[in-house]
């Protein structure tokens, strides 16, 4: 049986290949998957439909090596950042 951070682990994984590979490297996000995946599986969490300019910004902090597409450690950097940010918010809040 399966932990639930084990599980948490495979979502994370399962997710990022879900939108990567649809455009060049199978292994790396496009600007366009990318935007798919933030829409798809964060939208509660961003606003991304309503700024046109928030995923040239998500791109731009995200890619760190400056080559256009996001890989899956530029993806956890986002995944790892949000997760704080709600973890913060959240008790903060009780």
């Amino acid at each position: 049986m399966e932990s639930q951070l084990e599980s948490a682990m495979m979502t994370l994984i399962t997710v990022f290949h879900k939108y990567s590979g649809k455009e060049g490297d199978k292994y790396k996000l496009s600007k366009k998957e990318l935007k798919d995946l933030l829409q798809g599986e964060l939208s509660s969490f961003l606003e991304v439909q309503k700024d046109t300019s928030a995923v040239d910004k998500i791109m731009q902090d995200l890619d760190e090596d400056k080559d256009g597409e996001v890989d899956f450690q530029e993806y956890v950097v986002l995944v790892a950042a949000l997760t704080v940010a709600c973890n913060t918010f959240f008790w903060d809040d009780s």
